[in-house]
């Protein structure tokens, strides 16, 4: 059993990722909505290899046949700027940037410590080409730093300009695990991620029409959305009545729920800050409402705050006017 195998629980309906083997025959599962739970060895069974070495599927099939390194039918890909992890074996993955673009670009990728940074790799990265940044031990999944990654791209003639854009990317093992494809350009399979996609600006007109969508059309947005109070409490026994029956995964879930649709409603609304009260607890929650926050451009920062009213139990959320 391995950091990343897919397992399900024998007396149980979950199935997740391994995120860490500890000692005793024990081992940490991250299931689909993200949240973590203990279990020995013992008690899991690995089905991605099991179920495939029955049924197999149509990509191994092709595998099969196809020598490494070589394009596989279907495998066509976007263009656009890609970050790949290439298994090396069981254990290393070497980390690449892809340029599947006509275009050359500046690049620069750091791993991110806190207030610090460190720089993996930096330079100009030609059309269609990748480059390799570092290697990395799925063993230590759990401890590999969030990365921040910035793209200008460059014209060689006088030709439509391309706004330059910076990512900061870090990972949950049951989307990362869920992501390998074979890579565009180097043609290997990889866990791959696409860069200039994945994270957008929140359109308010869109989130108006997706959230009044009879409505859409008929007032103007500040006047469509319920202003959410400036204090949002989420601790669970606030928002259901019946939380004593909910799994610990179905709780987390109702309560980022609740965070993401007060976040868009105070952005909707003008609201210049929003606080979110969360508790300590094992600081799953506050964790999950830090990542996704940070992905926001809409954002300009947020905080730890109300030590005498929550403990370290709040985040202040400051909203770009």
């Amino acid at each position: 059993m391995n950091i990343g195998d897919r397992v399900r629980l024998l007396h149980g309906k979950e199935e997740g990722v391994i995120t860490k083997i500890s000692g005793g025959g024990q081992v940490e599962i991250e299931i689909e909505d993200g949240f973590r739970i203990p279990a020995l060895k013992s008690e899991v069974v690995i089905i991605s290899n099991a179920e495939k070495e029955f049924f197999g599927t149509p990509e191994e099939k092709i595998a099969a046949i196809s020598p490494p390194g070589t394009k596989k039918p279907g495998t066509d890909h976007a263009e656009g700027i890609y970050l790949a992890y290439v298994p090396y074996n069981d254990q290393n993955h070497g980390i690449f940037l892809i340029n599947n673009t006509k275009r050359e670009m500046l690049y620069a990728v750091s791993e991110i410590f806190g207030e610090n940074s460190k720089t993996m790799g930096a330079g100009v990265a030609s059309s269609n080409a990748y480059y390799k940044l570092d290697e990395k031990s799925v063993q230590h999944f759990e401890n590999w730093p969030p990365l921040f990654i910035q793209i200008i791209p460059l014209n060689a003639r006088a030709e439509k300009t391309q706004a330059p854009f910076e990512r900061k990317v870090s990972f949950k093992a049951s989307s990362f695990f869920r992501s390998k494809r074979q890579a565009p350009v180097m043609y290997k399979d990889a866990y791959l991620f696409q860069l200039d996609t994945q994270i957008k600006d929140l359109d308010i007109t869109q989130l108006n029409k997706d959230l009044n969508p009879e409505r859409a059309d008929a007032k103007p947005i500040t006047q469509q959305f319920t202003r959410p109070p400036k204090e949002v409490d989420l601790h669970i026994e606030k928002l259901s009545n019946s939380h004593e029956s909910l799994s610990n995964g179905e709780k987390i879930k109702l309560q980022l729920e609740m965070f993401e649709k007060n976040l868009n409603y105070a952005i909707a609304s003008g609201m210049d800050e929003i606080t979110f009260i969360h508790g300590i607890g094992n600081g799953v929650l506050r964790k999950e409402i830090h990542r996704y926050l940070s992905q926001l451009n809409h954002i300009s920062y947020f905080k730890d705050t109300h030590k005498s009213n929550f403990g370290y139990g709040a985040t202040l959320v400051k909203i770009n006017g």
